[in-house]
């Protein structure tokens, strides 16, 4: 068997355990759980009629933000998005959802760093958490040296 044969045989059997791994995440509680508040989410016509009023005030905002505060309706369009966002997140079913879409994003962070860490301690992990979970040099905690 040729090197090039085996890194494809490696590969397949690599994907074949990806798509598995994808498979038993979309098995999980978590994942599960967001599916069912998306559903609901899009069948809530008062969270639907503010969403479509959410992206009509930021395309208006970032019109104005072409131009920064020097704009004459920057400050008033970016409080239209504040208040229309305000009355999105004070809905229970966006609440919900929310809590559900962060409870999955943790799921998919902790495999994240599970898989980084069998390759290398210094591979970093993405997150959508702008609180690091580590200290390091840029997180605000002590500095565990392993930066560079």
């Amino acid at each position: 068997m040729s090197v090039m044969e085996k890194q494809a045989l490696d590969m397949s059997a690599l994907l074949l355990r990806a798509y598995e791994l994808g498979d038993m995440i979309l098995a999980s509680e978590e994942a599960m759980r967001y599916l069912a508040e998306k559903e609901r989410l899009s069948g809530d016509p008062a969270a639907q009629e503010l969403i479509g009023q959410l992206g009509k005030k930021r395309e208006l905002f970032e019109e104005c933000q072409r131009f920064g505060h020097f704009h004459p309706e920057y400050h008033k369009a970016m409080d239209a998005v504040k208040e229309v966002q305000d009355q999105l997140d004070a809905l229970p079913n966006v609440q919900a959802f929310k809590e559900a879409e962060k409870s999955l994003d943790g799921l998919l962070y902790d495999i994240s760093a599970l898989i980084a860490g069998a390759v290398s301690d210094t591979v970093k992990v993405p997150s959508n958490d702008p609180l690091p979970k580590e200290g390091g040099c840029s997180s605000g905690g002590s500095c565990s040296g392993r930066c560079g």
